[in-house]
């Protein structure tokens, strides 16, 4: 009995974090436009570089 609510609670945890991700790469963001603003980088590398970003990560299952 106790493995099967371990199980539930588990799967609802599951579900919710791949129901809700979390941007993780928002960090990454920032850093890209910190160089955009410092002009390490020209517009066209930056709108590269951000599309990129945007892209969803691919997982493996």
């Amino acid at each position: 009995m106790v493995a099967l609510w371990v199980l539930v609670v588990g799967l609802v945890v599951w579900g919710v974090a791949h129901l809700f991700p979390a941007r993780a790469d928002d960090d990454s963001f920032t850093v890209l436009d910190a160089r955009l603003a410092a002009g390490t980088i020209d517009l066209a590398t930056y709108e590269r570089i951000r599309s990129e970003l945007d892209r969803p990560a691919r997982t493996s299952i």
